[in-house]
């Protein structure tokens, strides 16, 4: 006898409200300097259109991706583009998949002798980079969590220290561990970042690269993660939970001339366990 397939649970949705309220948590627990943000690919441009309080750029204008997100995450902005709002048949829109990409970037013309000694380099960066696929979708929003507009967007970002992402990774692990390898794509690193997280939907680590600090503002110490809402969440709850075991930011210094055996006794105990 065949035993009967069980159907697989579907798991919660973490929506805007949750995310909004999840936002704040995260800043006070790991002092964030700007505003985690959600961002969100649309098939139907027109249902971009219709997120409360969205703008868009005027059509004359084009912008990077990574401007995009800094005007959310530093402005505040509720933010939409199209593949027209992009350069053209540039890596911002091949990324996210609302753009192809065009052949002066796969051949390697645009940037052999630049970033890459020759046309070779340059087609193995292009071709090793993480990317949505394209064909589906038309628009990309991007919006402040605490502002609740997208309901629920595809994947949350935030720029942290070092110091204070690790924490956050080390929440992340609280409750289910998972051993992390993040890629690093060099230049164009938002496709480690968003573009990554979106073709994934798993959790990304990126280095921002000289780009998204030129035109981004991305400051010299941060770091960008990008993960689906729900490892979010559960990123937060092991925060907090470590947080009751001494373990928060800011990571204090214990010095560098003192026996660590009493430091280490307050998370361990005195039974000599070591880390």
């Amino acid at each position: 006898m065949t035993a009967a397939k069980t159907a697989k649970t579907p798991k919660p949705v973490v929506g805007a409200a949750q995310l909004g309220d999840l936002a704040q948590e995260l800043t006070d627990l790991l002092r964030l300097r700007t505003l985690p943000i959600g961002m969100k690919l649309f098939e139907d441009a027109d249902a971009m259109r219709a997120v409360p309080g969205l703008r868009t750029p005027t059509p004359e204008r084009r912008f990077s991706t990574c401007q995009l997100v800094t005007q959310a995450r530093i402005g505040g902005l509720t933010l939409g583009i199209v593949g027209d709002s992009l350069l053209p048949n540039a890596n911002c829109g091949a990324v996210v998949g609302i753009n192809p990409l065009g052949a002066e970037y796969s051949s390697g013309d645009k940037m052999a002798g630049v970033w890459f000694r020759d046309h070779a380099a340059a087609r193995a960066h292009q071709a090793a980079m993480p990317r949505v696929e394209p064909g589906r979708y038309r628009g990309l929003a991007v919006s402040p969590l605490r502002m609740r507009r997208l309901d629920p967007p595809d994947i949350v970002l935030f720029y942290a220290t070092p110091g204070q992402m690790i924490l956050f990774i080390n929440g992340l692990q609280w409750k289910r561990y998972r051993r992390f390898t993040f890629g690093v794509t060099g230049e164009s690193a938002c496709a480690d970042s968003w573009g990554q997280a979106l073709a994934s939907r798993k959790p990304s680590l990126s280095i921002p690269c000289y780009a998204e600090r030129r035109y981004g503002g991305v400051a010299d110490d941060e770091l960008l993660m990008a993960l689906p809402p729900r490892d979010f969440a559960s990123a937060i709850e092991g925060l907090k939970a470590l947080g009751k075991s001494g373990l928060r930011y800011p990571i204090l210094p214990y010095g560098t001339g003192v026996d660590p055996a009493e430091g280490l006794s307050a998370s361990y105990g005195p039974t000599g366990k070591q880390p």
